[in-house]
């Protein structure tokens, strides 16, 4: 999935001009319950205004706080006005960018504003991948890395009807094991499914049911 897929498209961002001042910045970041607000100049992208810029700039100021709200415009304390994301990039690739600050803005080849990319985003994202908000039975299991080895997996939940809710695995830089975390549907054949992955070379580990 591309980082185009999950933006928030412009018509539907809060953002501000960079004319703007902070007061005005700060009574929308409050009114919507957000974080981040992308900088604009028309709809060209200038940067980032978080309220920890807000915060941590006024303290910097030596102004008072009527003083400091109402004079200093939101691109004076604008960030990442060279940190964006073009829109092709694959959504788990900005989960680290985005680990420690709210949102990233989406732009063109002429820095023309094209939505933003939340933490939240980002993370609801990763929480369907593991099916998270669905209710099932976790499975882990290792298997020796060898080739056919999901497609093995593949064919033995078909043949006990098993409905898959989420497949992962991991340790991708392990070239003999890897660990793979199944989240299946509850099944009655759920023991005999298990059972045949253990026959099948497949190493059980942990089975946990999730409400």
């Amino acid at each position: 999935m591309f980082v185009k897929s999950i933006m928030i498209p412009t018509h539907l961002t809060i953002a501000v001009q960079e004319t703007d001042t902070l007061k005005i910045a700060l009574e929308k970041l409050e009114s919507h319950g957000i974080d981040g607000l992308p900088i604009l100049n028309g709809d060209l992208y200038v940067g980032v205004l978080t309220r920890f810029n807000i915060y941590e700039n006024y303290f910097k100021s030596n102004l008072a706080k009527e003083d400091y709200l109402t004079q200093t415009l939101a691109k004076d304390i604008a960030s990442h006005q060279n940190q964006y994301l073009l829109g092709k990039e694959l959504f788990e690739k900005t989960l680290l960018e985005l680990k420690d600050f709210p949102l990233l803005a989406v732009v063109d080849e002429n820095r023309k504003f094209l939505g933003v990319v939340t933490r939240a985003d980002v993370l609801e994202q990763f929480e369907s991948v593991f099916g998270t908000n669905r209710p099932g039975i976790r499975i882990t299991f290792t298997s020796v890395e060898t080739e056919g080895r999901l497609a093995r997996l593949s064919e033995i939940a078909h043949n006990f009807r098993i409905h898959v809710i989420s497949l992962v695995t991991f340790d991708e830089t392990d070239k003999l094991v890897r660990r793979i975390v199944m989240k299946i549907e509850p099944s009655p054949h759920k023991d005999k499914f298990i059972q045949k992955l253990e026959q099948s070379g497949f190493r059980v580990l942990d089975i946990h049911e999730l409400g």
